[in-house]
């Protein structure tokens, strides 16, 4: 059966939710998978980073295997004995004193905006349901109902209200706009340190210390959304470290297991996570011996294979050659580490049909807002491959 067998039953049964490439892939290694048809690919997306450790990675699968013959699933109801460890290395790699984990990434999101919510309430004394958290235009922390709320793209919200209340959103990249905008019901600011499905839109420089100095001067806190920015994608442990930030809370998930199983987190000291009693949040998979061993193994791997430095040595290379390119299409390069926007200018016609020109010539990348191509490959890609990959991105940017 070749893809056209599989994409047509996806088209019959499949709700039309995505509008991927139509590649079909059935097998993945490094930073290498291979389509039902046995043509081989460059993935330069890292499911949107979920797999920084490279696909399939085999400490991790070792891993995965051997605790799914012991134990996957106890619910919260009782102990394991993978979770405490979990907690114990998370507090050790991020100096944060607690962790409380979740499974998806808007998940840990809005667990987040509950951790606040009650803080406002319990610490800062805003009055009860009142509290407001202020929120960057062009965000993108989920697709719930409330991260919806407060998302200013279009398709993401105009058939899905009524919305939450209790958001304000100014600019990204202004940190004056978030010192206006705060007053004596303002809880917290949440932000992505680069904006990723908004095109890897990279702040001023300063503008994340400033954001942390204003909130330590108002009382309120920060909250980081490192999903996507996090675990070495930006050339850091947290991209928040490039201004030497230390946000009161981060938010994690994607490749804290190395794409292996849906596992996110909530980081805090215990100041904030401590304001949770029993009943008051949960999940019942959040925390189960499976992810809890994956995400050990995943953390172990990107840190002892020093993935985080080989992003920020060949992120400086891969931007620096594609710079270089001289393209009419191309509007601005922008990114950190191996987290890379190739911005195309409207003349271009959009960025989807370079994607897919890219994947003729056997490089998988992804359109994000229409006009910006996103180069992300696995945090193990090696210098011998970029150069693979260089000379194609080149045509395609230069000939079409």
């Amino acid at each position: 059966m070749d893809s056209n067998y599989y994409i047509a039953l996806e088209e019959k049964y499949g709700a039309k939710n995505y509008h991927p490439l139509d590649v079909v892939i059935s097998r993945g290694e490094g930073v290498w998978v291979y389509d039902v048809d046995g043509r081989k690919y460059l993935d330069c997306l890292s499911a949107y980073s979920a797999v920084n450790q490279g696909h399939v990675h085999p400490r991790i699968l070792a891993i995965f295997k051997e605790q799914a013959d012991k134990l996957t699933l106890t619910s919260r109801a009782f102990r394991n004995d993978q979770l405490p460890l979990l907690y114990k290395e998370l507090s050790e790699l991020t100096g944060y004193g607690m962790s409380l984990p979740m499974n998806s990434g808007a998940e840990a999101v809005e667990t987040a905006l509950k951790l606040v919510r009650k803080w406002a309430y319990v610490v800062k004394r805003i009055p009860r349901h009142k509290a407001e958290i202020i929120t960057c235009q062009g965000n993108f922390h989920g697709r719930t109902i409330t991260t919806i709320s407060f998302s200013t793209e279009p398709s993401y919200r105009d058939d899905f209200g009524p919305f939450t209340p209790g958001f304000i959103t100014v600019p990204f990249g202004n940190a004056e706009a978030i010192e206006r905008s705060i007053n004596e019901n303002t809880a917290a600011v949440l932000l992505e340190p680069i904006q990723g499905e908004a095109g890897v839109v990279v702040p001023p420089v300063g503008y994340l210390k400033q954001v942390s100095d204003i909130c330590k001067s108002k009382n309120v806190l920060l909250i980081a959304d490192e999903i996507q920015t996090g675990l070495g994608r930006t050339g850091k442990l947290f991209a928040s470290q490039h201004e030497n930030v230390r946000p009161d809370i981060t938010i994690i998930g994607k490749a804290l297991s190395g794409g292996f199983y849906p596992v996110s987190a909530v980081l805090a000291d215990e100041e904030l996570l401590g304001l949770f009693n029993p009943g008051e949040h949960g999940s019942t998979f959040g925390g189960n011996p499976l992810g809890a061993a994956v995400a050990r193994e995943a953390i172990k791997v990107l840190i002892e294979e020093k993935m985080i430095e080989n992003s920020s040595k060949l992120g400086e290379y891969l931007m620096d050659q594609l710079i270089e390119i001289p393209s009419r299409h191309v509007k601005e390069i922008r990114g950190k580490g191996l987290f890379i926007g190739v911005e195309l200018l409207p003349e271009a016609k959009g960025a989807r049909r370079f994607c897919e020109a890219m994947q003729e010539q056997g490089i998988l990348a992804k359109e994000t807002h229409e006009n910006v191509i996103r180069f992300a490959p696995p945090l193990v890609i090696d210098r011998e491959t970029i150069d693979w990959a260089l000379p194609k991105i080149r045509k395609t940017l230069t000939m079409l």
